[in-house]
């Protein structure tokens, strides 16, 4: 292999990494500030299409008794502070993958996921370069991946591999805009946030979730491009199943997430900086 190939493979598996990283976290679609949401991208630059509208054809606020009872899950939701996460990930033909671990949005995003492939051509790609499943470690100013031995042996043996959030956003062709919001907002609540924004929000009724009596919403948020959002909510007011659907370029983009064990402590240490490679320094070894 050239040393210019090499090179390229190095930045491709660590897009790639990125790219699981933030689905496995923020699903189809991280919350804006208004409301909105903004796709991932992904490693070949296909972009999910914007969600967000203009503030004149936003629906309106959304009041009454199922607006109270959504602020109700958002504030109690908010207020716990972390929980234990499972989720799945669809995106199209691109990437599937399955995340467990714990979160924390106290202070920030923190926390770690085990992140594992479990098809499309992203992972395929991955498991040829002797990477099926990754750690990933959340922190309030980045995020950590750590890759295997092949891909260490490749940068110098460094198994880690870190993205600042606001390196993220200067990614070319506007890729990683917003992305630095989207992760230091994701939290079980902007899935409520979202719903509160949403024209058609309705109560489904009474289900039972994981053997747990929940109440399921669900609406349909963004402007140019449509979202579903369905959530589960408990008798405490805490999201126990949260659903999200969206399309992309390579199809459609579904997570499930399930959320238990509110308030676990949750904690998550920096790599050695010896073992760790800056995603902003192997762009820069192509020349990105």
């Amino acid at each position: 292999m050239t040393g210019t190939t090499a090179r390229r493979t190095v930045v491709s598996i660590a897009v790639s990494a990125a790219l699981a990283c933030s689905t496995a976290c923020t699903g189809p679609g991280g919350s804006d500030d208004s409301g909105g949401t903004t796709g991932p991208s992904g490693p070949t630059g296909s972009t999910a299409p914007s969600a967000s509208a203009a503030p004149s054809s936003r629906p309106p606020a959304l009041t009454g008794a199922s607006a109270d009872a959504l602020r109700a899950v958002e504030r109690a939701t908010g207020r716990a502070g972390s929980a234990r996460v499972e989720s799945t990930t669809v995106m199209g033909r691109e990437l599937s993958l399955e995340a467990a671990g714990a979160l924390g949005w106290d202070d920030g995003l923190t926390g770690t996921l085990t992140i594992t492939y479990t098809g499309g051509t992203t992972a395929e790609t991955m498991r040829r370069l002797g990477t099926t499943a990754m750690e990933a470690r959340y922190l309030p100013d980045a995020y950590y991946a750590r890759m295997g031995d092949e891909f260490a042996e490749r940068v110098g043996g460094r198994h880690w591999i870190k993205y600042v959030y606001e390196d993220l956003e200067d990614l070319g062709g506007g890729a990683g805009a917003g992305f630095a919001d989207q992760m230091r907002n994701t939290t079980p609540n902007q899935a409520v946030k979202q719903l509160l924004s949403a024209g058609d929000v309705r109560r489904v009724g009474a289900e039972t979730t994981r053997g747990r009596r929940t109440t399921h919403w669900s609406g349909t948020v963004g402007g140019a491009t449509e979202q579903t959002v369905d959530i589960w909510v408990d008798d405490r007011n805490l999201l126990v199943k949260k659903v999200e659907r969206g399309r992309t370029k390579t199809g459609e983009l579904t997570q499930t997430a399930y959320y238990s064990d509110y308030g676990v402590p949750v904690s998550a240490a920096r790599p050695p900086v010896e073992d760790t490679a800056d995603f902003k320094e192997l762009l820069a070894s192509q020349g990105s």
